[in-house]
């Protein structure tokens, strides 16, 4: 909605397929432009879903017309050079604020960043969890070096630790 240019207003709703309770409306201004949430346990059974699956639907004509076209950010034929990291932090850090951080850190190569696991237990101790982030570095100009990538990698690491105590999980 950022890129469309408009505001998304998010209100309760009851509305099949979603489960009641777990289903919010979709506004822009006093327009209703969808649904999304939990869908109900009758409809994940029937059509062979996972347990607790989400679904949104968002009906685009509905939208605003708008005169600020987005512009199609600039794709790079270089190869993307992928570094795994995972981190240990506070329960109570938001991995938000651990995204936010590595991003940060990781400069003008990165392409990407993407949570893809959490892990709590014996391993990284009480009160602590794992995160696990892929990152993806990519150069418009050039392929990238390993240690390009590794010093990129590093950097992020180093703006996560400063910024939310996190340590690199060995």
């Amino acid at each position: 909605m950022d890129a469309a240019g408009v505001e998304l207003r998010i209100e309760k709703d009851d509305h099949a397929p979603w489960h009641p309770g777990r289903c919010a409306a979709l506004y822009v201004g006093e327009t209703l432009v969808g649904h999304g949430g939990e869908l109900h346990p009758r409809v994940v059974k029937a059509m062979g879903l996972p347990e607790r699956t989400a679904a949104m639907e968002l009906e685009l004509d509905r939208l605003p017309a708008t005169d600020n076209p987005v512009p199609a950010p600039a794709v790079s034929t270089y190869p993307v050079a992928m570094q795994d990291v995972a981190l240990v932090v506070d329960e109570a850090v938001p991995a938000a604020r651990v995204h936010a951080a590595l991003a940060e850190g990781a400069g003008e190569l990165l392409e990407s960043v993407r949570l893809f696991d959490v892990y709590s237990g014996a391993q990284v101790g009480e009160g602590r969890k794992s995160l696990a982030y892929a990152l993806r570095f990519r150069a418009p100009d050039r392929t990238l070096t390993v240690e390009e990538t590794t010093a990129a990698r590093d950097a992020a690491v180093a703006s996560a630790t400063e910024r939310t105590g996190a340590v690199l999980r060995s």
